[in-house]
């Protein structure tokens, strides 16, 4: 598994190499067509079939990279416009001139393969996919490349490939149904023996690598600069967010100020108000109070006074009923009595003696009319007499008997005349309870008027406290409010201050950015002018082919498979891989082998001269 590893590997060095040097030598935009292309897509394939896990599907098991690559929009989000792109396959043109037919896995792959090289960024898709090894761990096996270091340097060697313009245009052409075959043909090449200078070539390696040292450590510069030109953004948005709010917090303060100022007067306008309306209540309701027991006084005397009176009438009223009791009945037994004295009158002397008997008895029965009467202003005696003198003349009985039918007759008058006045004190005895009554009932509900009004005052009293004490923790607020605002502006005066100190280090590393600058181009112009002087001074001696026993670049020894060439530029002697290119030089009418390094620093030359 090693083994299979390490050969995925070279071949994927050997693929990215032939392809660089190739497009580099082209100096033109890559298509579909173009051969080294199609090989390094066959063998970045190869790579990512290495140690699939088979998942099992309603047609079969299925083996396909398309699974590991489609996780690349969860962790790298600007991946999500090629991924939906593949998505929607088939039939697919958009901005990046892709056009293909694409219904399986595999196709999908391929056309995201091709999709990342367009957009210079396939190294950065997959070192994002590799530093998740638990998510590579659901698609691969423990001995997968992809689990293993070689699969790192592997996305380390695509970095290069940013050098890389291509635009894919695949009309028509079927992703699915490609043949992937490595052809080895393109990195087994012939040539002839040659010869080179080791020295000058290390000397240019060493200016090479200075000037990559340089170009990186600006580059890193500078990705610091935008970082802290970032940073310095954000610090002055909330600096002025902070701002905004201190002035918000301000205008609010003094809003607040002025409401608890206002809030204050009314309530003291308030408290006066309700305390001179509880002291006028108070003093109308004592005052009332007042009138009301007064009254009330007045009226139980009153009453008393009436009820005194009421039981006399009645005991007069029971004392006359009882007197005509007795008139009434002394009546019935004067008339029995006369009559019996004119029957004895007209009868014989003998009934004379039941007559007296009678009449004895009717004396007794006076005296008990006397005794009687004399409680009765003086009726009694008027009766003894008639009665006496009935003795002498009954004649005086009949007069006595009118009398007393007039008496009865004033008694019945004094009876009535007293029932009326009885009848018309009771009616204004009732009048005057009913009015008493009204006033009492009035009385209640002014009383019940007063409790509400007082339990109103308290109630608002009560509100008015609780007002007073959210005024209280208002202004407790404010007082915390102010102090965070002090701390507020303590904050902000130390962001001013870090944001002066940052932009003192932004301008002391734009400095030291110009000056790096200023250097770099000091050191290309001494660089050209040490090779002209090295070739002056060298003339580009020929180095023999006894002389080299490995190649000067990569230092590997020469065999009968690998051959040995000679740069036409410098004279070293180099192996096929590390001499490829060719350029047109002053001296051959025609493009020539040239070496890695020459060719690089004859194209770096040919642009400054071009622009």
């Amino acid at each position: 598994m090693k083994n299979e590893r390490v050969n995925l590997m070279n071949m994927m060095k050997l693929s990215i190499k032939v392809l660089i040097q190739s497009a580099l030598s082209l100096g033109r935009t890559l298509d579909a067509d173009y051969p080294p292309l199609q090989q390094f897509f066959v063998v970045m394939e190869q790579c990512l079939k290495h140690g699939l896990k088979v998942k099992k599907t309603f047609l079969g098991p299925n083996k396909s990279f398309w699974g590991p690559l489609e996780q690349v929009e969860k962790l790298c989000p600007e991946a999500g416009e090629i991924a939906t792109s593949v998505r929607d396959l088939p039939g697919l043109k958009n901005n990046l001139c892709l056009s293909f037919l694409c219904r399986t896995p595999i196709g999908r792959g391929r056309a995201w393969l091709n999709l990342a090289l367009m957009q210079k960024k396939i190294a950065d898709y997959l070192k994002a996919l590799i530093d998740r090894k638990d998510v590579l761990s659901e698609f691969y096996e423990a001995h997968a490349l992809m689990m293993h270091d070689e699969g790192a340097v592997i996305v380390g060697l695509l970095v290069g490939l940013t050098v890389i313009d291509a635009n894919l245009c695949l009309k028509g052409e079927d992703l699915d149904s490609q043949v992937c075959v490595i052809d080895f043909s393109l990195y087994l090449k012939d040539g002839s023996p040659d010869c080179a200078d080791s020295k000058q070539n290390t000397e240019i390696t060493k200016i090479l690598d200075q000037k990559h040292y340089v170009e990186e450590l600006n580059r890193h510069l500078s990705g610091t600069v935008s970082d802290l030109q970032t940073k310095l953004d954000s610090l002055e948005k909330i600096n002025a967010k902070l701002m905004e709010e201190l002035t918000a917090a301000n205008d609010r303060i003094q809003s607040l100020q002025e409401e608890q100022a206002q809030l204050k007067q009314e309530n003291s306008s308030i408290l006066e108000s309700s305390e001179r309306r509880v002291e006028v209540n108070r003093q109308d309701s004592e005052v009332e109070l007042e009138t009301y027991r007064q009254t009330r006084q007045g009226l139980d005397e009153m009453y008393n006074e009436v009820w005194k009176q009421l039981k006399e009438e009645k005991q007069l009223r029971a004392e006359l009923e009882k007197e005509l009791e007795l008139q009434v009945s002394l009546k019935q037994e004067m008339e029995t009595a006369m009559k019996l004295l004119e029957k004895d009158t007209h009868e014989k002397q003998d009934s004379l003696v039941a007559l007296r008997q009678q009449l004895e008895e009717v004396k007794a029965i006076n005296l008990q009319m006397f005794h009687k009467a004399k409680n009765s202003d003086g009726t009694v005696q008027e009766k003894t007499e008639m009665i006496n003198s009935l003795e002498q003349k009954t004649n005086q009985m009949i007069d006595a008997t009118k009398q007393m039918e007039e008496r009865v007759q004033q008694c019945e008058r004094a009876r009535k005349s007293a029932e009326e006045k009885n009848g018309k004190i009771k009616q204004e005895f009732v009048n005057k309870i009913e009015c008493l009554q009204q006033q009492v009932g009035e009385l209640d509900k002014q009383r019940s008027i007063l409790d509400f009004e007082l339990k109103a005052e308290k109630e608002q009293r009560q509100r008015l406290q609780l007002q007073l004490q959210q005024e209280r923790d208002a202004t407790s607020q404010l007082k915390t409010q102010l102090q965070q605002r002090s701390g507020l502006e303590k904050e902000m005066q130390r962001l001013q201050d870090e944001k002066k100190e940052l932009q003192k280090i932004c301008e002391e590393q734009e400095q030291a950015l110009q000056e790096m600058g200023l250097h770099l181009s000091q050191s290309k112009l001494k660089m050209e002018d040490i090779k002209e002087v090295h070739k002056a001074l060298k003339g580009n001696a020929w180095l023999k082919d006894d002389e080299a026993t490995s190649c000067k670049q990569c230092e590997k020894e020469f065999s009968i498979s690998r051959r040995k060439h000679h740069c036409r530029n410098c004279g070293d002697i180099f192996c096929n891989n590390c001499s490829s290119n060719e350029l047109a030089l002053p001296s051959y009418p025609k493009p020539v082998r040239v070496c890695d390094g020459c060719h690089t620093i004859l194209l770096q030359r040919y642009s400054s001269n071009a622009s």
